[in-house]
């Protein structure tokens, strides 16, 4: 099954121009995500370096008891200072005691939702770290004069995945300053910013989409109503030739194919017309010169065909007119018409009966769909002595059916029966057979309402079924099903 978004043009459109936009993001987040995180990591560090070197400078200063309450307000959530007085710690133990330290609380933590009215904080000021981990193997190492220029000794350490870093200060009382920043990887790109971003995004080019789309569909859609009345035979007004210079390129040519088409079927019909015209002349001369003929009867057959050579011609002429008819398309009760045939028949003693149906309203040719029904009507009584007539709704088509319990047509004429002047009836007899242009009608009028006409054996008969597009109607009940 076709999914909608294949069958649709904004569908299309919408899809393709947001793929684009996330591809476009992915790509922009792969080739700047690392230098992001180079960016921020180098950030952080210069910002944690400036921090200790400012408290470092402070605790120099200030008296032993109001260091603790320096270190203190100098913390932030990824920040601790502690200071110890037995030395540089092993690396190990120094690790231990940071993990620690970074899961006490601030202490000059403000909770603002709190004092808005608002659930306070699960955290409260501390950390999210659990645990401090180093490289494996490492050991504290002396800051190169690029990252420490000043007088104290110093050490330093990375932490594993560069989630942060620890220095260790050597105070003038001998003392050292533990500093400690660890601020693990969250994916903050995953973010509320940037999808919020991208949701805007996405809406808008949606937005354009549809508009874009519906500029382009609009004239498409006004185009294949066209097309499919000008397949119906009707006379349509010319497309408005405008906006973008391939669409105004498309209406311009679809009119002159209507013009076109309209001028060659009346060039043929007057062709025709002048021949018919012109064959009188000389066929009335054959019938002056056949009446003197002294046998009577080759003057009997000479006149019979003259006669029959003047019917083909009036029917060929006949046949060309109603195929170029310029009779108009409207609304019609298609049950009415098709009963308003039956009933007619009916009335001059044939034996023809219409099983009716829902009222359907359908946009046809009135006069050469009637022409059509009572062509097969005939034929039926002619052949089969009756017909029944129902119609019958099957999917995509409206089928008018008339059904005898004749002789039927031979599987291997079913097709050709069809043809201008092919005759099931071997003679050439037009009171038996006819001129053989009955079927021929009927296909041209089936196939200029957009529809065909198929035989079928209806055991014993045969079934003869002119299918109409359904899209031309609109019923007001439930039909027949098939």
């Amino acid at each position: 099954m076709t999914h909608w978004w294949k069958r649709s043009l904004t569908g299309q459109l919408i899809g393709f121009t947001l793929m684009a936009l996330v591809v476009a993001q992915a790509l922009t987040f792969l080739i700047s995500w690392d230098e992001r995180s180079k960016a921020l990591l180098a950030a952080a560090k210069s910002e944690f370096i400036s921090r200790t070197v400012s408290v470092t400078r402070l605790i120099q200063v200030l008296p032993p008891e109001f260091r603790q309450q320096a270190l203190l307000a100098s913390e932030t959530n990824y920040t601790r200072f502690w200071i110890s007085t037995d030395g540089l710690e092993p690396l190990d133990t120094w690790s231990r005691r940071a993990s620690s330290e970074l899961k006490r609380p601030l202490a000059n933590f403000v909770d603002f939702r709190e004092k808005l009215g608002l659930s306070p904080d699960r955290h409260t000021g501390a950390a999210a770290a659990t645990s401090v981990e180093p490289k494996a193997g490492s050991t504290w190492v002396e800051p190169s004069s690029l990252l420490w220029s000043f007088p104290q000794q110093a050490r330093f350490m990375t932490f594993d995945g560069h989630e942060g870093l620890g220095i260790a200060i050597e105070l003038d009382s001998g003392q050292w300053l533990n500093t400690v920043y660890h601020r693990p990887h969250t994916g903050s790109w995953w973010s509320t910013g940037p999808l919020t971003s991208i949701g805007i995004t996405a809406i808008g080019l949606a937005v354009i989409s549809v508009f874009i789309a519906a500029r382009i569909a609009r004239p498409l859609r006004r185009l294949a109503v066209s097309a499919e009345a000008l397949g119906r035979g009707e006379n349509l007004p010319p497309l408005p030739e405008k906006g973008p210079d391939d669409i105004r390129r498309t209406a311009e040519a679809f009119n002159r194919m209507q013009e076109r088409l309209h001028r060659f079927v009346q060039d043929r019909t007057r062709m025709l017309a002048a021949i018919g015209h012109d064959l009188r002349t000389p066929l009335t001369s054959l019938r002056l010169r056949a009446e003197f003929v002294s046998d009577p009867d080759v003057q009997e057959k000479m006149l019979a065909t003259i006669s029959e050579l003047e019917a083909m011609t009036v029917a060929a002429i006949s046949f060309a007119r109603g195929e170029s008819s310029g009779e108009e398309t409207r609304a019609m009760e298609l049950d009415a018409l098709v009963g308003s045939v039956c009933d007619d028949l009916a009335d001059l003693g044939q034996a023809v009966s219409y099983a009716e149906g829902p009222q359907i309203t359908y946009r046809c040719r009135p006069d050469g769909l009637r022409r059509a029904i009572r062509n097969l009507l005939e034929n039926a009584v002619k052949y089969a002595g009756g017909a029944k007539v129902y119609i019958r709704h099957s999917g995509a088509t409206l089928d008018i059916v008339v059904e005898d319990s004749g002789p039927g047509i031979p599987d291997e004429m079913k097709a050709s029966v069809f043809e201008p002047f092919v005759r099931l009836e071997a003679s050439r007899n037009r009171d038996t057979g006819g001129v053989g242009l009955g079927l021929s009608i009927v296909r041209a009028v089936a196939r200029q309402h957009g529809g065909d006409v198929t035989l079928k054996d209806n055991d014993p008969g045969l079934r003869a079924i002119i299918s109409l597009p359904a899209e031309s109607a609109a019923a007001s009940g439930k039909s027949r099903k098939a």
